[in-house]
C-alpha cells in the first residue's frame, strides 16, 4: 500500500506513462513544470502568451501529456497533414475517422482542425484541410523547406507507425522493455519534481533508487549522487528551455544562442 504521508513526486509508478512519450509530448511534460508558464496560464491576459512559449493557444498546466493537447507552432514534423486528393485514382484510399487506432481527440487550435490518436506505445497526429470530409480520398503534405528531405523521412516513419497500428490487434501487441532514453526522461522529470518540491538531492535519490541504495552508495564523490545532480541539472535545462528543442521550435531569439539537451 502506497504510504499516504508520501509527497506527490515520491511514487515512481505516477511516472511510468512517460515511457510512451514522444518528443512533442516530452516537451509538454517539462513546460507545464515551469513556474513562469503556470503564471501566464493563471492570468490569461496577455495575446502573447502562448507565443512566447510557442504554443498557439495556453494549455492547462495541471494536466499532464494523456490529457493535454498543446498545439506547438510551428507544427512539429511528427504532424502529418491530409488534404483532399485534387485527382484520386481509381479505388483510392479514403479518409475513414473511425478506423484510426487507438483514442482520438479533436482540436481546433483557432485555425485548423487537428486529430490526436493515442494508444499504448504509439500516437499520431494529423492537421485536416477544412475542406477535407470523412469517406474522401486523401492526400499527405510534407511542408517545403530546406529541411524537407528529413520532413519526408518523418513522415515515413509515421506512415510505417500507422500502417503496423492499423494492421494489429492494439488488444494483443507487446512491447519491449523501457530504453535507457525513455528511463531517462521518467527519472529526470520525476527528479525536477521533486526539486520544485523542495527536496534535498539525497531526498531525490531516495524517491529515485531507494532507501537501501542510497544508505550504500551515497557519499561525497559518489556516483549515485553524480547521477542525481545530472538529473537535477537536465531538468531544469529541459524546462527553461531546453524543451523547445524536443518540440523542434526555433530559439527564443533569434541569433541568440540557446542550450539544447540532446538525448542520447
Amino acid at each position: 500500500m502506497a504510504d499516504p504521508c508520501a509527497p506527490s513526486w515520491y511514487p515512481t509508478a505516477a511516472y511510468l506513462y512517460v515511457l510512451h512519450l514522444d518528443d512533442p509530448a516530452l516537451a509538454w511534460e517539462y513546460l507545464r513544470r515551469h513556474p513562469d508558464y503556470r503564471r501566464d496560464w493563471r492570468r490569461r491576459r496577455r495575446s502573447d502568451a502562448a507565443q512566447r512559449w510557442g504554443l498557439r493557444l495556453l494549455e492547462n498546466p495541471t494536466l499532464d501529456a494523456r490529457d493535454a493537447h498543446p498545439v506547438w507552432f510551428p507544427d512539429h514534423d511528427a504532424v502529418l497533414q491530409l488534404h483532399p486528393d485534387a485527382d484520386p485514382p481509381p479505388k483510392a484510399v479514403a479518409f475513414t475517422l473511425w478506423q484510426l487506432p487507438g483514442r482520438k481527440h479533436l482540436i481546433h487550435d483557432g485555425q485548423r482542425l487537428l486529430l490526436v490518436s493515442r494508444w499504448a506505445g504509439g500516437c499520431l497526429r494529423f492537421a485536416l484541410a477544412p475542406d477535407l470530409a470523412d469517406g474522401m480520398a486523401y492526400a499527405y503534405a510534407v511542408r517545403a523547406s530546406d529541411a524537407s528531405q528529413a520532413h519526408c523521412q518523418a513522415l515515413s516513419a509515421s506512415l510505417k507507425q500507422l500502417a503496423t497500428a492499423t494492421g494489429t490487434s492494439l488488444v494483443a501487441v507487446t512491447r519491449p522493455r523501457p530504453s535507457l532514453t525513455s528511463l531517462l526522461e521518467l527519472h529526470t522529470l520525476q527528479a525536477l519534481d521533486a526539486t520544485l518540491a523542495g527536496a534535498s538531492l539525497r531526498e531525490v535519490a531516495e524517491g529515485l533508487f531507494g532507501t537501501d541504495t542510497v544508505a550504500a552508495d551515497w557519499h561525497a564523490d559518489s556516483a549515485l549522487r553524480a547521477r542525481v545532480r545530472r538529473l537535477v541539472r537536465r531538468g531544469n535545462r529541459l524546462m527553461q528551455s531546453g524543451y523547445r528543442h524536443l518540440a523542434q521550435l526555433p530559439p527564443v531569439e533569434q541569433g541568440r544562442a540557446t542550450m539544447s539537451v540532446k538525448r542520447p
